[in-house]
């Protein structure tokens, strides 16, 4: 199956670094009949009651640039909104998801595409 693009409601955001050891973001998407979380993204390294924390200017601007693509000024303001999303079939992870009436998206793995690059070629 080709990807597509279908419409969908956020259901449940998160912003947690509870049970892993970093910070993650999630959108939970209703995509009626097709369900899905937007993100698992790393943004940074820490836990409850660690000595250090670490994370990234690049981890701010993707949860900023997923804001400004929903359309809201306050990270809890993205659940009830309703985005489309490229649906990459059975098994596909979703990395691309867009405006409900503007032609403006947001692809988190091309995001962080150069940032990979950057950690991988440190060692």
């Amino acid at each position: 199956m080709a990807s597509e693009i279908r419409n969908a409601r956020i259901k449940h955001v998160s912003l947690s670094m509870a049970d892993h050891g970093c910070l993650t973001y999630g959108l939970t998407l209703d995509g009626g009949g097709i369900g899905c979380v937007y993100g698992g993204i790393v943004l940074g390294k820490g836990y409850l009651g660690a000595k250090e924390f670490e994370g990234s200017s690049k981890g701010l601007e993707a949860l900023m640039r997923i804001m400004d693509v929903v359309g809201v000024e306050c990270w809890e303001d993205l659940t009830g909104k309703y985005v489309r999303f490229v649906n990459p079939g059975l098994g596909g992870t979703v990395d691309t998801i867009g405006n409900i009436i503007e032609d403006k998206w947001f692809n988190q793995r091309e995001f962080f595409k150069e940032l990979k690059e950057e950690v991988e070629a440190d060692g």
